[in-house]
């Protein structure tokens, strides 16, 4: 298999996973090629249109059959997603790694995912009624909390600031008034997770984060994402036009900004364990916590 860096995976690890996953279904792994391994390892097979999504091992079966249950109804519900592969018994424990099968888009000649482009298939997941899956419930700071209590790569004085402002920021989310329903929510919705079908229509992909929440961490997700990593003012303003709400004049923002780029920086130090190469990008983020400014341009990790 060809392979680029697999955070976490070796090369034999990764081999195995593969030609276990596609022994079960009846496909081919000859020069099957990795597409992204940070977290889950996500491969592409070259003789079917068929893309591999392995989680790490030790991820609990039940969580990924929720997902693939909630991706299903999705999709017999007419929403645009991406499709799990039909006619194969999944998840499928290969090596340890749960593994799905799903649908493989080729965005070759399509252009790219913009954050305008996120604002309908957002809209109409927020107003679904809910699934026939019992998710579970959205919570940002017991994510942060977990991934403190797994992190080793941290200076003491690191982790302590982290866990002050985990703290700090609980105590004012507890004054939060929402402006939104609850409901079903993506959980990290953003350019890298929706691509474009042949039909040039944007379907959200990648829904391990699913959760039952408000919708409000959705769309602020998507303001850090259109703000941290150069996407720039313009594609939040257009994103917000057509969702047709402009969280960040909502007075809950600044806290609910604040917890979620918190998470995703306590999620990467997590991760250096897996990919140390990140750390010093982690500790930057870190630093301008400390020094705030909100514009700081973030390095995708």
């Amino acid at each position: 298999m060809t392979t680029a860096t697999a955070g976490g995976y070796t090369d034999a690890e990764l081999n195995t996973v593969v030609d276990q996953a596609c022994s079960h279904a009846g496909l081919d792994s000859t020069g099957a090629r990795l597409l992204r391994g940070h977290t889950n390892a996500v491969v592409l097979l070259a003789a079917a249109p068929v893309v591999l999504k392995a989680a790490r091992k030790g991820t609990d079966p039940a969580a990924v059959a929720r997902t693939t249950a909630l991706v299903r109804w999705l999709t017999r519900s007419g929403f645009p997603t991406v499709a799990l592969h039909p006619g194969i018994r999944q998840p499928f424990l290969a090596d340890g790694h749960p593994v799905t099968y799903w649908t493989y888009l080729p965005q070759t000649g399509t252009a790219p995912v913009t954050a305008a482009d996120l604002a309908a298939p957002l809209r109409a997941l927020h107003r679904l009624p809910g699934p026939p899956v019992t998710l579970r419930r959205l919570d940002n700071l017991a994510a942060i909390h977990r991934s403190l209590a797994a992190t080793d790569t941290l200076t003491p004085g690191e982790h302590a600031f982290l866990t002050d402002r985990a703290h700090t920021l609980e105590h004012h989310l507890n004054a939060v008034e929402y402006a939104l329903p609850a409901g079903t929510v993506q959980g990290d919705p953003q350019h890298g997770n929706a691509l474009k079908n042949g039909h040039g229509r944007t379907v959200l992909c990648d829904w391990d984060t699913a959760a039952h929440g408000q919708p409000e961490w959705d769309l602020v997700t998507v303001e850090i994402h259109c703000r941290r990593f150069g996407h720039g003012r313009r594609h939040w303003d257009d994103f917000a036009a057509a969702y047709g709400l402009d969280i960040t004049a909502w007075p809950g923002y600044p806290v609910l900004r604040d917890i979620r780029e918190l998470r995703m920086i306590t999620t990467n130090a997590r991760k250096t364990a897996h990919t140390p190469g990140t750390l010093t990008e982690v500790r930057r983020r870190i630093q301008g916590l400390r020094n705030p400014d909100d514009h700081t341009v973030w390095n995708i990790l």
